[in-house]
């Protein structure tokens, strides 16, 4: 079986400890073979787990019942747990840059990628919003074509925008915007999931969704014309819907994913529900990505405090979408 790549992420945050920790539950939660790639030391700093390097994911098969398979990129320093460094970073992104490589060759099943700080990749010239971008470029993709899904048991939402402030965001939504958004959400669900025809529920901007151009014209001039566009090209889109109603149990049963206008729209609800089983998924690529949707946690880093549920399920959904691609891509060649 192919493993599943996980970077390490930042070597001072918690992506080492809960990675570790990870491996330990991986009969609980019932796991398939994964490895890390990152910084050795940033797991012996927060982990008294057994741990054994390999020199290429095929040999990660062999050593996972027995240790936590590594492929090692160092650091070049001495990593301290809670203190992020320039270093720390250069490391993370590279583990990062490794992970997809894996991925896109076909020697990876999927990666999932450890929390970074964004702030300290853009110390040492980063550009890029975050790693979902950053993921998307290296697979040829361009970020209009891509989307973040933030995928929780009982609920999964889209942001058309994301990591932009919030007074920028009528400024930036467009027809195009979200139809694009619309079309790698459906498509993301059906090559992920194996939800054929999902349902979009797409959020309106304004309190109320506008109230008919009472309280914003965004829903009238954008959110519609898209949502049609959507359905004469054979996508099951409703809306536009007022948010505050949008995301109690009935209303969660009236679709299978929900497209929001701004980050916080999309996340908050999310991790209400599922603060510890969040994961985001990046729809679009030609590879399976998914990431814990929480960060690096550096005042808790080396304390053996953080909790994996977010890494674990993951790890669970990597493992779930890739063999839904390989069923869909399997029908298709059919």
């Amino acid at each position: 079986m192919t493993p599943i790549a996980v970077s390490l992420g930042d070597p001072a945050g918690i992506g080492p400890e809960i990675t570790g920790k990870s491996w330990a539950q991986r009969r609980t939660y019932d796991l398939k073979p994964f490895f890390a790639v990152g910084d050795p030391g940033s797991l012996g700093a927060v982990w008294d787990g057994p741990v054994e390097r390999i020199g290429s994911p095929d040999e990660a098969g062999a050593a996972f019942d027995r240790a936590l398979p590594l492929l090692a990129v160092e650091s070049g320093e001495q990593v301290k747990p809670g203190f992020p460094t320039p270093e720390g970073a250069r490391c993370a992104l590279d583990s990062l840059e490794m992970a997809v490589g894996l991925a896109r060759s076909g020697a990876a099943q999927a990666v999932v990628t450890g929390p970074v700080s964004k702030n300290r990749l853009y110390d040492i010239g980063f550009t890029h919003a975050g790693q979902t971008e950053f993921v998307a470029e290296r697979c040829g993709v361009g970020r209009e074509n891509a989307a973040m899904m933030l995928a929780g048991p009982t609920l999964k939402t889209v942001p058309i925008t994301t990591h932009i402030p919030l007074r920028d965001v009528p400024d930036v939504i467009s027809v195009e915007l979200i139809v694009n958004k619309g079309r790698a959400a459906a498509r993301g669900m059906e090559r992920n999931f194996g939800i054929a025809n999902p349902r979009l529920a797409f959020a309106g901007l304004n309190p109320h969704a506008g109230e008919f151009g009472a309280l914003g014209r965004e829903e009238i001039d954008f959110l519609e014309p898209a949502i049609a566009q959507l359905r004469e090209e054979g996508f099951d889109a409703r809306g536009p819907f007022a948010a505050d109603t949008m995301f109690h149990e009935a209303a969660r049963a009236q679709y299978d994913v929900a497209l929001c206008l701004y980050h916080d729209q999309a996340l908050i609800p999310l991790k209400t529900l599922h603060f510890d089983e969040g994961v985001n998924l990046t729809l679009g690529l030609p590879i399976v990505r998914t990431s814990p949707d929480h960060g690096t946690a550096f005042e808790i880093a080396g304390e053996d405090r953080a909790n994996p549920g977010a890494t674990i399920a993951a790890i669970s959904l990597a493992s779930f979408c890739a063999e839904q691609r390989a069923i869909y891509e399997g029908s298709v060649a059919a």
